[in-house]
């Protein structure tokens, strides 16, 4: 059933992470199911769904996020058995099921730039261009993993110091602006690539000139965090984008197009203050 499951995925034209994590979730729900029921699956219960939610929360104690992550995996999931194999009539999980989300009130940026700067300085000074190239994006571009892998070469204006963005989040392009950090930063790289003759269309390609790995990215900067004693990953440096360019004076709609987020209160989660800032207001009291 997961391999006909994966190949509906396929079909829907749906990026490779997408069908990596719906996938995931329909077969965490189906290994449950079967220690739990001890008996074959047959089809989605919208009562299944709940007590399995339950299991999540009192028993794995995952946070709301990671549940409703999960449930989106499960109404895909849904949708396979209702479409291709009609083993029910309709759908029977939504997003009214999804764990109610409690708005988080201090800033998402956990780094300041003195760790982001020294975090760059431990990879240029270890001659990994590549990877401080790609630091670079995160934190003075905005751009996430997967769209900082998916660049091609031809996507990078260096002249007018613009990088087209093409498989952002839900599909959507968009044009994003270089500092000059990341022009340098970027500059540096296509000198590496020339020097090192290698010819691929991806920006960062893996050695066989194919896409990059986001796994063999995350345990390099893991090594290089240990240098600095700082959990930093890219998903860290896209966050110092966020909250370093409203410092900065960017207006919420800029940084908002820039880091391609579709809904405006995302943004406006890094005008909020730091942990550190309120525990200093509060010491104030």
């Amino acid at each position: 059933m997961i391999e006909k499951f994966i190949d509906y995925l396929k079909e829907k034209d749906l990026k490779e992470n997408s069908i990596k994590g719906y996938t995931q979730s329909a077969k965490g729900y189906l290994k449950w199911f079967d220690q739990s029921k001890d008996i074959s699956f047959q089809k989605l219960n919208h009562e299944n769904v709940r007590e399995y939610v339950s299991f999540l929360k009192t028993v794995k104690k995952l946070k709301p996020r990671t549940i409703n992550t999960k449930l989106s995996g499960l109404i895909k999931f849904n949708e396979f058995l209702v479409e291709e194999l009609a083993v029910q009539p309709e759908m029977v999980i939504g997003k009214k099921d999804f764990e109610k989300v409690q708005q988080q009130y201090a800033s998402l940026s956990t780094v300041g730039c003195e760790d982001v700067e020294k975090f760059r300085q431990v990879i240029l000074d270890d001659g990994n261009v590549r990877y401080y190239a790609l630091s670079t994006i995160f934190a003075y571009a905005g751009l996430r993993l997967s769209e900082a892998l998916s660049l091609h070469t031809d996507d990078v204006h260096l002249i007018t110091r613009e990088i087209t963005v093409r498989d952002g989040k839900g599909d959507k392009s968009r044009i994003v602006y270089m500092s000059e950090k990341v022009k340098i930063a970027l500059q540096s790289w296509f000198k590496e690539r020339n020097n090192k003759d290698i010819d691929a269309d991806y920006l960062f390609p893996s050695n066989r000139k194919r896409r990059l790995d986001r796994t063999v990215v995350n345990i390099a900067f893991q090594r290089y965090s240990k240098q600095i004693g700082k959990n930093i990953t890219p998903h860290v440096l896209r966050h110092f984008f966020c909250s370093n360019a409203i410092n900065k004076g960017m207006s919420i709609h800029e940084v908002a197009n820039q880091a391609g987020h579709s809904n405006i209160h995302t943004t406006l989660l890094y005008t909020n203050p730091t942990k550190t800032e309120m525990l200093d207001k509060m010491n104030q009291l």
